[in-house]
């Protein structure tokens, strides 16, 4: 399904409840073209086929279903990969899915990365056929069993054929969500698109039939998309437009919105002392169905990383606070009234009609902010020190919880420490998720931006290696980098919903 951001509401509650070459000179006689090295056979690791140039073309005649790694051997991200990969080549063995994955080392394989565009890493994609021109991107999640599943549903089916009410009731009971598409003619191209949406939108199972006695069952009478659901109303149809046929954009919409709770807990448990609270902000949460999700955070259950991003105190809930997922700014209601259906509902409709204006984090300025090699910036001393006329400053926006961000803190103070004794060049940081900017945004972590001196108010994003050596070339040549090379795929996406887990986006 589609990945639609929706802005979220937050009932944040108090502590104790939730959440060939040519003829030569003078006509001579051509040579013989050179002969091609014979096709070996790719090697293996760990289930994986190892290939080259030399061994490509041999994998896409013997495996009609291959999906391809392009790594480099340095990039973070495909050395957590390479697990995960692994334990999806296993997964599909031991099923005996007819598909093989494999890896490319791209920098050792120049002209195979060029050919196939690679420019970032890790990058998969998939070859059906023996197709050496036009292979699929993957799309999937970056875990063993949705990479798995992710090929399953392309070299299988991605929706079971349903029979009887006895198949049909087994795959609802099976998961919390499941669709099936009632069509009466199975050759109809509205199949054809569910089935396409099916094979992408991983976190559920699809169904499909096409017998009488299940349309009468389920009280149909016309071609019908039904999401059933063990929570909330139970069940959503989306009836196929007898004009137009099945839109896969609409659908994929309607799914997405009615497969989300109406309210999200951020723990598993509902407290009796909030229930009477809960109970007015689930009430408000319909009206609201697929223009905001509803979430409610227990700031007392270990979730303070939570009262950090949205600049709260412990003390001052239970409150609400409204995110835009998509421009991530934050907004809170105009007085600390009590939280019911009406007053949730208010503030839904103001902020969504733009009546209720943004608030901005910012910590204070620290007494040494500028007493270490890595100065530290916060909302309130940034465009002081950004925008100095004098100074070309280099500035690291980073999150706490960010795993590519430590990794790459030692090269950062290495930076600094290096260029600590020129006057004109200020190396910083600034942690995004306590303090925000109202004109520049950041969205992804870390996030590295130069501002050269001068009046210009000029912004260059770095997009390179994240090494002392590159980060020294693009300062000593002004904000430039010597040659565009393939970057790892860029770190976790911001503002992402702390959990009290790992961020998988932060590890891949």
């Amino acid at each position: 399904m589609d990945g639609q951001l929706l802005p979220v509401l937050l009932l944040l509650l108090g502590a104790s409840g939730l959440w060939g070459r040519g003829p030569g000179p003078e006509g001579a006689l051509e040579e013989p073209p050179e002969e091609e090295p014979p096709e070996e056979e790719p090697p293996e690791e760990d289930g994986i086929l190892v290939l080259s140039r030399q061994t490509l073309g041999l994998a896409l005649q013997e495996h009609p279903a291959l999906l391809v790694e392009f790594y480099a051997p340095w990039c973070g991200h495909c050395k957590a990969l390479a697990p995960e990969y692994s334990k999806a080549a296993a997964l599909l063995a031991a099923e005996s899915a007819k598909v093989r994955l494999a890896k490319v080392d791209g920098p050792a394989e120049p002209e195979l990365a060029e050919e196939f565009a690679v420019t970032e890493y890790p990058t998969l994609k998939f070859f059906r056929d023996g197709n050496h021109t036009h292979p699929e991107e993957y799309t999937g999640p970056w875990e063993a069993e949705g990479i798995a599943e992710w090929l399953r549903r392309r070299v299988g089916p991605s929706a079971t054929r349903l029979e009887d009410e006895e198949g049909a009731r087994a795959l609802i009971d099976a998961r919390d969500v499941v669709v099936i598409g009632f069509f009466q003619d199975l050759q109809d191209k509205d199949v054809a698109t569910f089935l396409a949406l099916a094979q992408d939108a991983l976190d559920v199972s699809f169904g499909l039939t096409n017998q009488p006695q299940l349309f009468q069952k389920f009280g149909l009478t016309k071609d019908t998309v039904v999401l059933f659901k063990k929570y909330d109303e139970g069940r959503a149809d989306f009836p196929v437009d007898e004009e137009l046929g099945l839109d896969q954009g609409d659908l994929s919409r309607f799914l997405l919105t009615h497969s989300m709770h109406l309210v999200t807990e951020f723990n598993s448990q509902t407290l009796a002392p909030h229930r009477e609270l809960l109970a007015g902000f689930r009430e408000a949460a319909p009206g609201f169905r697929g223009q905001v999700l509803f979430v409610v955070v227990d700031v007392g259950a270990n979730n303070d990383h939570v009262l950090q991003y949205f600049g709260l105190k412990a003390e001052e809930a239970p409150t609400l606070r409204f995110i835009n997922t998509e421009t991530t700014k934050k907004y809170m209601p105009a007085d600390r009234g009590p939280v019911t259906a009406t007053s949730v509902a208010a503030f839904c409709r103001a902020v969504l009609g733009g009546e209720v204006k943004p608030y901005h984090l910012s910590q204070e300025v620290p007494p040494d902010w500028d007493q270490r090699p890595v100065k530290t910036l916060v909302g309130k001393n940034f465009e002081q020190v950004a925008f100095d006329e004098t100074k070309n400053v280099f500035i690291k926006f980073y999150a706490p919880w960010c795993t590519h961000c430590k990794e790459m803190a030692p090269a950062w103070e290495a930076l600094a420490e290096k260029y600590r004794d020129h006057e004109d060049i200020v190396i910083a940081e600034l942690d995004a998720t306590a303090n925000e900017l109202e004109a520049l945004p950041v969205h992804g972590f870390p996030t590295l931006k130069y501002f050269p001196a001068g009046p210009s108010r000029k912004v260059i994003e770095y997009k390179g290696t994240r090494d002392l050596e590159t980060f020294s070339k693009f300062l000593d040549s002004g904000g430039e980098l010597p040659a565009e090379e393939p970057t790892e795929v860029p770190g976790a996406p911001f503002p992402e919903m702390p959990e009290n887990t790992t961020e998988p986006k932060d590890e891949l």
